[in-house]
């Protein structure tokens, strides 16, 4: 390829992303920000400058971000053993002061990170301003500490910053009861989060390539689904694991107002950008409105 096709190329990759550009100029989307994609120098300032990119030409980016995986580390450094029941993280009083402290490192480096790349950034936690107020979980009826199921989310402060250009940057802390700190899943934060500041599009970046049929299969991959096949895959238990909480979050959701809720692999470069600006896209979209041609899908489940 000479240099002037490889310039008509850039052309074309730009030509196409407009009508997508057009589309989602001044909607606010929410992006979960988590596994590998976290954890790696490289794919971390390749998933910012993504978000950079969508602020830059006119999209309203929030990003929550977790941090279970440091946590765990800092726990075992200062000589406990982390504990999960039913996937919850069992938070006492020390642990939840360590996840406070972890949570906030990461949360200021992603908002240096952003000040790199010329975005205005604030880092937030749901305790400042009292955005978000949780009360406490149980798991399978045990008392596990300092976890928090939300209540609510009050948008004041969000609006405010996004108002005034900034891009919000959320760690997954609540109030509880007496203004204490209470650990979130960041799944639910986002989720939460995106219902209450009706969000065009809710993306959550994992370690897989999406909702597969068969996860041993990678050519069952699931590019669109609408809620009437979500519910199907949950129902029917074609998703198990760690999918399975997250397809929930999704059809939540949807069904609470946001538009479009992707599950991309945050492990490829610039999936941000491959999803929201190209016609074919990565990883799996769950929409609202029903789609057509599901009945090859339904024929490899249930066959």
């Amino acid at each position: 390829m000479d240099y002037m096709e490889k310039e008509m190329l850039k052309a074309q990759t730009l030509i196409e992303a407009l009508p997508f550009i057009q589309k989602f100029n001044g909607k606010k989307i929410v992006v979960k920000y988590g596994g590998s994609a976290m954890l790696d120098d490289n794919l971390k300032y390749s998933v910012l400058k993504d978000v950079a990119l969508l602020k830059l030409i006119g999209l309203k980016p929030i990003i929550v971000h977790g941090g279970g995986k440091e946590i765990s580390k800092w726990v075992r450094m200062s000589g406990k053993e982390p504990e999960f029941v039913n996937g919850l993280r069992v938070t006492d009083k020390d642990t939840m002061e360590i996840a406070e402290m972890v949570l906030f490192k990461v949360n200021q480096n992603l908002v240096g990170m952003m000040g790199k790349l010329g975005i205005k950034a604030v880092g937030l936690s749901g305790k400042d301003a009292e955005m978000i107020r949780v009360e406490k979980k149980l798991a399978g009826g045990k008392d596990i500490g300092y976890v928090g199921q939300i209540k609510e989310v009050n948008t004041d402060l969000l609006e405010s910053l996004i108002e005034d250009d900034f891009v919000p940057v959320i760690s997954p802390i609540g109030l509880g009861e007496n203004n204490e700190g209470y650990n979130i899943n960041a799944d639910d934060t986002a989720c939460a989060v995106a219902r209450a500041v009706g969000a065009e599009k809710l993306v959550f970046l994992t370690d897989i390539e999406g909702v597969f049929v068969d996860p041993m299969d990678k050519r069952t991959l699931i590019p669109e689904m609408d809620l009437e096949m979500a519910h199907e895959f949950v129902d029917k238990g074609v998703v198990g694991g760690g999918m399975l909480p997250k397809l929930n979050n999704c059809i939540e959701a949807i069904e609470n107002g946001v538009a479009r809720v992707h599950i991309l692999d945050g492990r490829v470069e610039h999936c941000l950008l491959l999803e929201f600006f190209t016609e074919k896209g990565i990883g799996t979209a769950i929409l609202k409105e029903p789609i057509f041609g599901k009945d090859d899908i339904y024929e490899r489940i249930y066959k």
